[in-house]
C-alpha cells in the first residue's frame, strides 16, 4: 500500500510542476498547490523510508 501512495505523490508532483510551468496554475490562482506538494515532500520520504 505504501508503494502505490508514493506512486501517486509522485504522479500529483510531477502534474503540479507541469501545471506550475505553462502557467496553468498562476492563471487560476491555485500557485499555493507548488508550496503545499513541496511542503508534504519532507515527511513522505520520511515515513516512506523508515525501516
Amino acid at each position: 500500500m505504501e508503494d502505490i501512495l508514493i506512486g501517486l505523490y509522485y504522479v500529483a508532483a510531477i502534474g503540479v510542476i507541469i501545471l506550475h510551468y505553462t502557467g496553468w496554475l498562476e492563471d487560476r490562482g491555485l500557485e499555493w498547490i507548488v508550496y503545499v506538494i513541496a511542503v508534504l515532500l519532507f515527511p513522505m520520504l520520511y515515513f516512506a523510508y523508515i525501516p
